[in-house]
């Protein structure tokens, strides 16, 4: 492979982002103490991250040029195909980035693994160099991750690494038609969650938790479950579903495989909304008159594994 430049995808701390909003370090210390929280550990993160990153720099520039991105410019910034993509930070930021990636090569590193999970983090900044030369020498393994797409009738379409949400864009019950396999509801609800095998860790795992929660105050030894499903499927959960005179509650999950696609028809007058992976500004207006047809899509995301 002819790669000519390391694109280094990072995010803003939550340090950087309060002094952002209160213009200084000494004004934002003094907001979040004021109201009893602890300083020290937006400090200690921020510290931690910038330690992570200028060791990745260091590494990175021993074999290869470099540019950083941040997260904001994402859905702008072109990557080429003779860039190696190196994110630096949580495990959303893999799944924002991997949508504009156009299946290159993704080399995802956890900057502080006493702080992140890192299920979409396969390397730490201690050995993230080998996957990167493993990339520029052409010889590395890879999970290619297959992404949920929404269509809407009008020709949008949206992709998700992790997961669609599809309801109100406010804490108010969506509305609309559901149909999945034979049957067809009408549903008022908190909206859907469509989950990826990647996202299977994520927003979808708190339906899980929320559930088992409420059941076990009512069962004794019941076991907690996770959501487990392969590449090729998409599991979808219905938030708080109402059952009423004119609202149904007999579809509330289910897996959609590849063969299989989940519609769901906005009854909502306005303030309908799709989104993906967490970034509401990235969105679909989904109101009354559109039908959102939810299947996993062609694309692939490129994960180096170690």
């Amino acid at each position: 492979m002819n790669i000519e430049y390391a694109i280094v995808v990072k995010n803003k701390t939550r340090l950087e982002s309060l002094i952002e909003r209160f213009n200084t370090k000494a004004q934002a210390k003094f907001y979040i103490e004021r109201l009893g929280g602890s300083f020290e550990d937006y400090e200690l993160e921020h510290e931690i991250f910038h330690a992570s990153l200028n060791a990745l720099q260091t590494g990175l520039s021993k074999v290869i040029k470099y540019k950083i991105v941040d997260r904001a410019y994402l859905p702008s910034f072109i990557f080429s195909e003779k860039n190696i993509i190196v994110v630096i930070g949580q495990d959303g930021l893999v799944a924002n980035t991997a949508k504009y990636s156009r299946g290159i090569p993704i080399v995802a590193v956890n900057p502080d693994q006493t702080r992140y999970d890192g299920a979409l983090l396969p390397f730490n900044i201690k050995n993230f160099m080998a996957g990167v030369e493993a990339v520029i020498a052409g010889k590395f393994n890879a999970n290619l991750m297959r992404f949920a797409e929404a269509r809407l009738n009008d020709g949008q379409r949206l992709l998700a690494f992790n997961d669609l949400f599809i309801g109100a864009s406010s804490h108010v019950s969506a509305r609309y038609k559901i149909s999945f396999g034979q049957d067809l509801e009408e549903h008022s609800s908190s909206g859907l969650i469509v989950s990826t095998a990647a996202g299977s860790t994520g927003w979808i795992s708190s339906i899980f938790n929320m559930a088992y929660g409420i059941v076990n105050e009512f069962s004794e030894d019941l076991e907690p479950m996770k959501p487990d499903i392969s590449n090729n499927e998409l599991l979808f959960a219905v938030r708080e579903p109402f059952k009423s005179m004119r609202t149904q509650i007999g579809i509330t999950a289910g897996v959609v495989k590849q063969t299989q696609q989940l519609s769901i028809e906005s009854l909502m007058p306005v303030n309908g909304i799709i989104f993906s992976d967490g970034i509401e500004a990235d969105f679909l207006n989904f109101n009354s008159g559109s039908v959102a047809t939810i299947g996993i899509a062609q694309e692939t995301a490129n994960l180096v594994l170690r």
